[in-house]
């Protein structure tokens, strides 16, 4: 009688536990490679948008022969109901409208700006309205004006995951207006509306950058270049998590003419750092001065307020964002690049060039005071009229009229 083998039909357990092992160890090294690719691909979408922006800013100084206004609009501060009503409408902007609501059409948004540029009678809430919000729409706050809360897909960097209330419509991308951040949440126009011939004369020289709140600036403002000089930067926005560089530290200070000479975040911009937790330096300690959730880094596209959509070339990118706080009211101060990328942020060159800027960039001295110029009241002055920036490279790449010779890579 003859033995035939019996055929085996399955797998063995040993075998199975062994395939299970190569399938476990493949994955373990194939998944980072593809998060990697995934975020390579966002970072890339992330820049296209950056350039897309950069080049309906070209479009636009050749359309009308200057840049979109930072702080712009139909409206001047203290003038008529700002708000405006979900129901009667109305509502002026107050001249805090951003640079990117002008250039809404030459990104490919003619909708929206059309919405924006005429009387619009329809609210957030659906509800029936009796009159028709302002052309140009009402303060840039007003949760009700539908174009405000929008969300478009140009000003979002895909890195970055932040969406829903409390933001109203976000942005990834802002505005950069130089080496100081003395008064860019005010400008020369004063509460009342009136242009305040000292305030003119101290922003004049404090803001440096390609954009000045409230200024027409053109290109033949920036005399060092435009391949030089840095027009805007990339910035995360809020989560709500207290990280330093998306939601403000601020410090109180007792009197605000001495302060930019002897104290504060003028004086040394490094001050908010003494809030930094310590067992996590990425995040505020909690019970310490920061903003409202309401008033998280990039929460309203249209809105010009330093916060939302302002950069400032002073702390190098993913820096504590700091501000001036004295007698319940805030004040101006440095508001660096950031990003969801890793080591950097993407910042936006004048001749629509993006670059990726990396968080090691020769900053200069963190701690030297910012350029500005104080009232004569206040017993002394710091004039900074021609001078080079005190934070090194990436100072001297915020400046659009300071003479400084770009001979780094960057």
């Amino acid at each position: 009688m003859r033995n035939v083998a019996r055929e085996r039909n399955a797998f063995t357990l040993v075998e199975l536990l062994v395939v299970i092992a190569i399938i476990g160890v493949l994955v373990g090294l194939l998944l980072p490679a593809v998060q990697a690719a995934r975020e390579a691909a966002r970072r890339m979408s992330c820049s296209n948008n950056f350039k897309q922006i950069g080049l309906a800013v070209h479009n636009y100084h050749s359309a009308y022969k200057k840049l979109p206004m930072q702080g712009g609009g139909t409206d001047k501060p203290g003038v008529g109901a700002s708000q405006g009503n979900s129901t009667t409408g109305g509502g002026g902007n107050q001249l805090w409208l951003t640079w990117l609501v002008g250039l809404t059409p030459f990104f490919e948004q003619q909708a929206l700006w059309e919405q924006i540029s005429n009387p619009l009678r329809r609210n957030t809430s659906g509800t029936a309205m009796s009159g028709s919000w302002s052309a140009m729409g009402p303060i840039p706050w007003q949760s009700e004006y539908p174009p405000w809360m929008t969300e478009v897909p140009t000003l979002r960097c895909p890195s970055d995951p932040g969406v829903g209330l409390p933001s109203h419509g976000r942005t990834n991308y802002a505005a950069c207006v130089g080496d100081s951040g003395y008064m860019i949440d005010k400008g020369p126009i004063d509460e009342n509306g009136n242009t305040n011939s000292d305030w003119t004369e101290t922003v004049r020289v404090a803001h440096r950058g390609v954009f000045a709140l409230r200024r027409e600036m053109r290109f033949r403002d920036i005399l060092d270049g435009l391949a030089n000089t840095i027009m805007s930067g990339e910035i995360a926005t809020d989560l709500g998590d207290n990280d330093v560089t998306t939601r403000m530290g601020w410090r109180v200070t007792s009197s605000e003419n001495d302060a930019p000479l002897t104290k504060g975040v003028f004086f040394d911009p490094t001050d908010c750092d003494a809030n930094l937790d310590p067992n996590r330096p990425q995040f505020w300690a909690d019970g310490k001065g920061i903003l409202a959730a309401s008033e998280g880094r990039g929460y309203r596209w249209a809105y010009a307020y330093p916060v939302y959509s302002q950069v400032t070339t002073i702390r190098p990118p993913n820096s504590p964002l700091c501000l001036q706080h004295k007698s319940g009211a805030y004040r101006g101060g440095h508001y660096s690049v950031s990003s969801r990328h890793q080591g950097g942020a993407h910042v936006l060159m004048g001749d629509g060039a993006v670059k990726f800027i990396t968080d090691s960039i020769d900053a200069g001295t963190s701690t030297a005071p910012m350029p500005y110029k104080v009232k004569a009241s206040a017993g002394n002055s710091q004039m900074w009229v021609g001078q080079a920036s005190p934070y090194g490279l990436w100072g001297a790449l915020g400046t659009r009229a300071s003479k400084e010779v770009i001979s780094q890579e960057f």
